[in-house]
């Protein structure tokens, strides 16, 4: 039985006083997104308290404010004498792109926020004394405030919507009305229509041939058909976050990774997790190692006999894969031919704005939030990865949907975004404490069996990748694999965000990627000196990625292996995709 580390005794089974707790922070949790109201009062404190005692940086502030509406004022005058439209809106910012947003008065509207919006943010960061995690949380929240009050949010002060609904009559207003509605029935009667209409998966989206030739409590196992006459020795496993379903890596046939490797002669094998809920509750982080991936290659084994596997794991998937990858080198188990990480953390210090989120407060805050259901809650997650990006994720989208009354012409990568799963109580717990909070993989206290793992054991080749404007694995982050371990190491920086920079196929137009390949036992470079050697490319990583597979597989190529092993106990259970990834 592996060993699991002990969570916070607000994590353990409760006693009827600590019932009470839970009980009350996860009714809290319903009118606070899921932060802790403590949290909040002790970041808004610190800040407030050390800003009053800053005299410095209150004289600054005031210099600034007053500096600023001198020359906001000066430029109104200007517009005044000579009718110039002197006040541009930041060209950076999505929301006042339109042409009609240079116009007065929509730009004095729009520079107005603008000013208003930095010293916001000037006000609520670098403050002496401050503690790091609450001036993150204070300008987040701060950040969530303003943009709420942006111009382009309201009808009277958008001059797209403006003049949308002057031309239309209102009708714009009207469908915007019907699309609210409509947005409302589906989160009061969420079963009512599936998550990813118009697209259907099986039929539009996870469509590629194959069948489920193994499955646990945890996962079903992907075989998918070969499209060549022959196949690499080596077959590839795709090992997906549970944070969401596997398909990102199958979605519509033209941007789907699978059929890229399957069409290039590649076996292509993908876990697809299934859809926990209060019955999988004790589930932990080191059972998705044991039921999943180790799982995964036990089948593969028995399926295709005697050979070792390119494995290639996304986002918390590659941090799942480096664990075992690490333990299975300490372990001396050499089946993994080569391992790709893809958007994957290993050390989360420098893991970007998620850490707003991770303190010992708000952590325990959200254990009694899943000590009273039994997982978190797939609205949690996807709220906390909006109020991100709330002025694209969140009001761009409101403007959109219901004051334009556009339809929502959501693409195959949208709808797998809207087909959300749950997480297992113990498993988030594990590991916000031990991967986030504590860093326990990085700094060598990561346990399973009892003994640490250190990634500096991985000897086989890594192809990790990463994506310039990432919120949930900032691409400096992802680069500290380099600095664990001394592996052959090629890094790739590509173009896009955590999802739409994976997905990122050979013909998509606009795309680039950096590439750099050190060599095992070279010395370190940090991530700015990567960037300096690293070459830039045209077009998709996808192509070099088959291309490193192919140069680490075997020469010899040969008949596609039959799908499953009946005899070694893994017949076939079903067309692909399977049944755990149409749970909801």
């Amino acid at each position: 039985m592996s060993h699991r580390p002990q969570l916070h005794e607000g994590a353990q089974a409760a006693h009827a006083d600590d019932t009470l707790d839970h009980f009350l922070h996860a009714w809290q949790a319903q009118f606070t997104g899921g932060l802790s109201p403590t949290g909040i009062a002790l970041a808004w404190w610190d800040w407030a308290v050390h800003l009053g005692n800053a005299p410095g940086k209150q004289m600054q502030l005031a210099e600034t404010a007053i500096a600023e509406a001198a020359r906001f004022a000066q430029d109104l005058a200007g517009i005044g004498a000579s009718g110039a439209a002197v006040l541009k809106p930041d060209p950076a910012d999505h929301r006042f792109r339109a042409a009609p947003w240079q116009n007065a008065p929509f730009n004095v509207l729009a520079r107005g926020f603008h000013l208003a919006e930095q010293w916001v943010r000037d006000s609520t960061t670098g403050v002496p004394g401050v503690r790091q995690r609450h001036e993150r949380l204070v300008s987040f929240l701060a950040r969530q405030w303003i943009e709420a009050l942006s111009p382009a949010n309201y009808p009277l002060t958008n001059p797209e919507v403006f003049g949308q609904s002057w031309r239309a009559a209102g009708g714009n207003l009207l469908l915007g009305a019907m699309n609210a509605w409509d947005d409302a029935r589906r989160h009061v009667l969420p079963d009512r229509d599936s998550p990813t209409a118009p697209y259907q998966v099986g039929v539009d989206i996870a469509a590629t041939p194959g069948k489920v030739v193994f499955r646990n409590r945890l996962m079903e196992l992907i075989q998918y058909a070969p499209t060549t006459a022959t196949v690499k020795a080596e077959p590839v496993l795709l090992v997906p976050a549970w944070i969401m379903k596997y398909y990102i890596l199958d979605l519509s046939g033209r941007n789907s990774l699978v059929r890229y490797l399957v069409d290039h002669g590649f076996t292509v094998f993908a876990i697809s997790w299934r859809n926990p809920d209060a019955a999988e509750r004790d589930i932990g982080l080191d059972d998705y190692r044991e039921l999943g991936v180790m799982a995964a290659l036990d089948a593969i084994g028995a399926i295709v006999p005697e050979r070792h596997v390119h494995a290639a794991g996304y986002c918390l998937g590659g941090t799942l894969l480096a664990i075992t990858a690490a333990e299975m080198a300490r372990e001396e188990d050499d089946r993994l031919a080569s391992i790709t990480l893809l958007t994957t953390q290993v050390d989360f210090t420098e893991a970007g704005e998620l850490l707003t989120f991770i303190s010992e407060d708000q952590i325990a805050f959200l254990e009694d939030e899943m000590w009273v259901r039994g997982y978190l809650d797939s609205s949690h997650m996807s709220g906390v990865f909006q109020a991100l990006r709330a002025d694209e994720l969140v009001w761009a989208q409101a403007v959109r949907r219901y004051l334009l009354g556009e339809a929502d012409c959501g693409n195959d990568l949208m709808a797998w975004n809207r087909d959300s799963t749950r997480m297992p109580y113990r498993m988030q717990a594990e590991y916000l404490r031990q991967l986030f909070l504590g860093n326990d993989l990085a700094r060598g206290r990561y346990l399973i069996e009892g003994r640490p793992l250190s990634l500096g054991d991985v000897k086989a080749p890594i192809f990790s990748v990463a994506t310039e404007a990432d919120h949930v694995a900032p691409w400096r982050s992802v680069y500290k694999i380099a600095l664990l371990t001394g592996a052959e190491l090629t890094f790739v920086l590509t173009k896009g965000g955590h999802n739409g920079g994976v997905v990122s196929e050979p013909g998509h137009p606009g795309r680039f990627y950096r590439l750099h390949k050190r060599e095992p036992g070279s010395a370190a470079i940090d991530a700015d000196s990567w960037l300096a050697l690293a070459d830039r490319r045209e077009g998709s990583w996808w192509d070099s990625w088959i291309g490193w597979l192919t140069e680490r597989s075997g020469d010899v190529n040969s008949a596609p292996p039959s799908f499953g092993a009946p005899e070694g106990g893994y017949p076939i259970l079903s067309d692909a995709p399977g049944s755990y990834v149409l749970m909801r």
